[in-house]
C-alpha cells in the first residue's frame, strides 16, 4: 500500500497541504470536524471559511504580502488560485465573495482523487506519520489537550499579545535615541521622549479611541503584566508615565534632563530593520493605532510592520520544538501548518500549509526536504518561526522586517523592495525547479 498523508483541520492550511500533496501523487485523509463538531467562530462545514475578514490582505505590487501571493502562485497554490477567481473590489488589497472562494475550495478537494475528506474530531494525534496539525486558532479542547502533552505544558499558548512593530526606515533618528534604563546591559533600547503635553494628549487620544470589540467566544482575560497599553491609560493619567512609559534613568543626550515620558523600541531583528513598541500590546482597531501611534515623537512618519493585538489564539512555540522539516524534534513526522504554528494571516497559514506538505512528501518518498531561500517570502516567513529565539517568539504575518539585510541599506523604498522582489522570485525559481526535479523523479 502506497504510503498517505494525514492532515488534521481543513482550514486554509489544511487545504492547501492536502492539495499540494494531492497533486503530487500522494494520497491524502484530511480530517475535519465540522459539521460533526462545531466551533465558536464557524458558520459552514466548508473547507478553507473566512472566519473574519474577506481579504487576504495587501495585493500592490512590491509589497512584501504581495510578494508571498505570487509565490504561492508559482506553485499553483489552491487557496490564491481560487482567491484570484473569485475577487471582489477592494482597493490595493485581494478581497474574495468568501462564499464562492470556500466553495471552490470544498468542491476541488472533495473531487481530486487523491483526497478523502473524513468529517470526524481528531482528539488524539495519530501515533505513526507523517501527521500534519492544521487546526488553526480554534483548536478543540480534547486535541489541544493532546498536543499540550505531547509539546509541553510552556510552548502552547492560548492568547497573544502583540505589539506594534515599525520599519526602522521610517524611524526619525534625530528625535529617537538609545539608551537603556538604569545603565543596565549596553544601549539596547530606542526611547521615543514625550514632553507634559504631548504624553497628555496622547493619553487622552487612547482613552478615546475606538476598540476592536470582543468576538462571541473570547472573554477579556488580561494579565496585570500584560494589559493593553489602552486599558493602563483608562486607569488615570499618571498610569502609563509610571509603567510602560516611565522615564526614570533615561536622560535626554542634548539637555542631561529627564522627559516626561518615554516610549520604548525594542530590535525585533540582529540586523536591526525593524522595532517593536515595548509594551504596546493592544486592542486599538488598525486605522486608530496608525493615528495614536504616529502621535509619538520619532514616529511622526512611522510605517508599520505589524500592527498590535490581543486575541484569542492557540499557538505553539514553533522554534523551541520544530526542526526546519516543520516537524517536532521529539516526534519526526508529526508537522504543524497554519496559525498553529505561529504566523498571522490567511496567507501565511496557507503557505505553511504548502511547505509543511512539502516537506512531508519529501519524508515519504524517502528525501531530504531543504527550506526556501531565506530571501524569499516563503523562506523569510519558514526562517522566522524555526529560528527566532523561542523566549521572544510571538505570531507574525510577512513583512520586510523578516528579510535578510542585504538590501535594507538602500535607502530609496520603492527602489529597496523592487530589488527585494526580484532577488525573491529569482530564489523561488531556482529553489522550485530543484525540488520539482526531484519530487517528479521519485512520485
Amino acid at each position: 500500500m502506497k504510503p498517505y498523508l494525514t492532515i488534521i483541520g481543513g482550514g486554509l492550511a489544511g487545504s492547501e497541504a492536502a492539495w499540494q500533496a494531492a497533486e503530487r501523487g500522494i494520497p491524502v485523509i484530511l480530517h475535519e470536524m465540522r459539521s460533526v463538531t462545531p466551533t465558536p467562530a464557524h458558520k459552514t462545514d466548508q473547507c478553507a471559511e473566512l472566519v473574519c475578514s474577506n481579504s487576504l490582505g495587501n495585493n500592490l505590487p512590491h509589497s512584501a504580502p504581495f510578494l508571498l501571493k505570487e509565490e504561492l502562485r508559482k506553485f499553483n497554490s489552491l487557496v490564491i488560485g481560487s482567491a484570484d477567481r473569485h475577487s471582489v473590489p477592494a482597493g490595493g488589497a485581494l478581497a474574495v465573495d468568501r462564499d464562492l472562494f470556500s466553495q471552490e475550495i470544498t468542491e476541488r478537494i472533495m473531487q481530486h482523487p487523491n483526497i478523502t475528506l473524513k468529517r470526524d474530531e481528531v482528539v488524539e494525534i495519530p501515533e505513526e506519520g507523517p501527521v500534519i496539525i492544521a487546526t488553526g486558532p480554534l483548536t478543540s479542547p480534547k486535541l489541544s489537550e493532546d498536543i499540550q502533552r505531547i509539546v509541553g505544558q510552556k510552548y502552547l499558548y492560548f492568547y497573544d499579545a502583540l505589539s506594534p512593530i515599525v520599519d526602522a526606515n521610517t524611524i526619525d533618528f534625530d528625535k529617537a535615541f538609545f539608551a537603556s534604563r538604569y545603565d543596565k546591559g549596553g544601549d539596547d533600547y530606542l526611547n521615543c521622549p514625550m514632553d507634559r503635553e504631548q504624553y497628555g494628549q496622547f493619553v487622552q487620544e487612547l482613552n478615546n479611541a475606538q476598540k476592536v470589540p470582543f468576538a462571541s467566544f473570547e472573554k477579556p482575560i488580561y494579565f496585570e503584566g500584560c494589559l493593553p497599553i489602552e486599558e493602563l491609560a483608562s486607569r488615570g493619567p499618571k498610569t502609563l508615565a509610571f509603567g510602560p512609559l516611565k522615564p526614570v534613568g533615561l536622560t535626554l543626550p542634548e539637555t542631561g534632563r529627564i522627559a516626561h515620558a518615554v516610549v520604548q523600541l525594542r530590535r525585533e531583528n540582529k540586523e536591526g530593520t525593524a522595532f517593536n513598541l515595548v509594551g504596546f500590546q493592544t486592542k486599538l482597531t488598525y486605522p486608530e493605532q496608525k493615528r495614536i501611534f504616529t502621535m509619538i515623537p520619532g514616529l511622526e512618519k512611522a510605517e508599520f510592520f505589524r500592527f498590535g493585538a490581543i486575541h484569542r489564539n492557540t499557538y505553539i512555540n514553533a522554534p523551541g520544538i520544530l526542526t526546519k522539516n516543520l516537524d517536532l524534534k521529539t516526534r519526526p513526522g508529526i508537522y504543524f501548518a497554519g496559525q498553529i504554528i505561529g504566523v498571522e494571516g490567511y496567507v501565511e497559514s496557507a503557505t505553511m500549509g504548502l511547505l509543511a506538505s512539502l516537506s512531508a512528501v519529501r519524508k515519504i518518498s524517502g528525501e531530504d526536504f531543504t527550506p526556501p531561500p531565506i530571501e524569499t517570502a516563503m523562506g523569510a516567513l519558514h526562517n522566522y518561526v524555526t529560528t527566532k529565539p523561542p523566549k521572544n517568539f510571538q505570531p507574525m504575518n510577512i513583512n520586510f522586517g523578516l528579510f535578510p539585510a542585504t538590501e535594507m541599506g538602500i535607502r530609496n523604498k520603492k527602489e529597496r523592495n523592487q530589488k527585494i522582489f526580484d532577488n525573491a522570485l529569482a530564489g523561488l525559481t531556482r529553489w522550485r525547479n530543484s525540488f520539482q526535479q526531484e519530487v517528479d523523479s521519485t512520485v
